[in-house]
């Protein structure tokens, strides 16, 4: 049995492993090497400032959770180019001497600023803005887009689910629906971090510390011969979580048959901590087994529910009365299934010194490096944003921070644990009408006289 080769040591015509190639400067869009030639050629390595945006809210979303930075941070500082790639740059023609000369030496120099993760954001607000000479802060785009992009939808989607079910357990169940291997991981890491009590997914916990929750399969109890047996195979085999699913035939007969199993359990020093139903009419089942477990004594028993949940079921079981202590959720919350994406652009904002605005219908930009100003109310609650210049003296904290500079990170790396008590407060903070599920509400962010002035400028430059 060998290692698996890094990529300088892989033989070019050797199959590569897409899971090492994750990591891969390759893992890019096409125009941004062809622009890289461009640049290299005309010698354009001035400094450039880009910021990464969302441009609106999807539809009922009141905010946004800012996610994703530690993982853009990691790809920043490691990024490069092995001699394998740039033999397949140069073999397929992607490439010319001249640019595969300037790859091989490729690392990012740059600056980086950006809202700390768990920070509630939105529209037009900057998330992140990278200052760094022009090819290196052109070729990080799509990789920077797509990593800020998918954990900001998750942690997003996760914190109405949180929203709709406060003090209930929450897991990621959606691993298995989610769209690959890299997607899950960030999902559990971006639900963790907006409340989510922790995930199914094993190695989310390896990685990032997050607690992990699981049960059993229909096929579990399937595989016996009786639904007894199943429980009580289960239960002696996992004394420490004994959580079993009631709902493979009969769910009702399944809560009697956990009471009449629980005495003998008991006798072997074991208790079942929770029931799960995953299927039928949650709100009348749920009711049903509570009154069948609190009628033999089993008032401790916990009540878990999973299939097909997301905030607006939750807002709709709990606010029915419900007696479920926790939910499993997973699909709708790994897709994001009524958002899945947002509108995110990452756009030149200054060069070479020079502020520079995109005029294009629909989708003008406003010029010059910004900060995000935050007032509060007397109450701590969010007041209204600013959007101005970043060296502007504005009312409001600034949000935007600097978290690396010359490609080093400023500081030591968040705990999870950090970035979770902060989106706790963050969320805390908004204002009530944003807390709606099923409305749209707006927050007043502003656009400061300064960053209007500086575009109307612009625009009477470039006419």
């Amino acid at each position: 049995m060998r290692s698996t080769p890094s990529r300088d040591d892989m033989d070019t015509g050797e199959r590569l492993h897409w899971v090492d190639e994750l990591q891969s400067p390759l893992l890019t869009d096409l125009y941004q090497l062809t622009m890289l030639q461009a640049y290299v050629a005309n010698d354009m390595h001035g400094e450039a400032v880009f910021e990464l945006f969302a441009r609106r809210l999807p539809e009922r979303r009141n905010f946004l959770v800012a996610a994703g930075l530690e993982q853009l941070l990691d790809f920043l500082e490691t990024v490069r180019f092995s001699e394998n790639e740039l033999h397949w740059l140069r073999e397929h023609g992607h490439a010319n001497e001249r640019l595969l000369e300037y790859l091989r030496d490729f690392h990012f120099s740059g600056d980086v600023y950006a809202v700390p993760e768990g920070t509630v954001v939105f529209a037009n607000e900057p998330l992140v803005r990278v200052v760094a000479p022009l090819p290196q802060a052109q070729l990080v785009e799509s990789r920077l887009v797509n990593l800020i992009n998918f954990q900001t939808v998750i942690a997003s989607k996760a914190a109405r689910s949180v929203q709709a079910a406060p003090g209930r357990l929450l897991v990621d169940f959606g691993m298995r629906r989610s769209h690959g291997s890299e997607a899950a991981l960030l999902a559990a890491r971006a639900a963790y971090m907006s409340g989510f009590s922790g995930s199914a997914t094993v190695l989310a916990e390896r990685l990032f510390g997050i607690p992990v929750y699981g049960t059993m399969a229909h096929s579990f109890v399937q595989a016996h011969d009786s639904e007894e047996a199943a429980f009580e195979a289960f239960a002696r085999s996992q004394p420490d979580n004994v959580v079993l699913l009631i709902d493979t035939y009969d769910t009702v007969r399944g809560a009697h048959k956990v009471v009449e199993l629980i005495p003998r359990l008991r006798e072997s020093g074991i208790t079942v901590a929770a029931v799960r139903l995953d299927s039928g009419d949650l709100l009348a089942l749920s009711k049903e087994v509570r009154a069948v477990l609190d009628a033999n004594g089993a008032n401790d028993v916990h009540i878990f529910a999973s299939g097909g949940l997301n905030e607006y079921e939750l807002e709709r079981l709990i606010g029915a009365g419900a007696p479920i202590d926790g939910f499993g959720i997973g699909t709708d919350l790994d897709v994001s299934s009524d958002a899945p994406y947002l509108d995110c652009a990452y756009k030149l904002q200054e060069y070479n010194g020079q502020a520079r605005r995109k005029r294009s219908t629909g989708k003008a930009t406003w010029p010059g490096r910004k900060q995000i100003f935050r007032r509060y109310g007397s109450d701590g609650v969010f007041a209204g944003d600013i959007i101005g210049i970043e060296t502007e003296s504005r009312e409001g904290g600034p949000l935007m921070t600097p978290v690396m500079r010359y490609g080093r990170r400023l500081q030591t790396q968040e705990s999870l644990e950090t970035l979770r008590e902060r989106a706790q407060v963050s969320l805390a903070a908004l204002p009530l009408p944003l807390r709606s599920l099923q409305q749209s509400a707006e927050y007043p962010v502003e656009i400061s006289l300064g960053v209007r002035n500086l575009a109307a400028e612009l625009d009477r430059m470039t006419g």
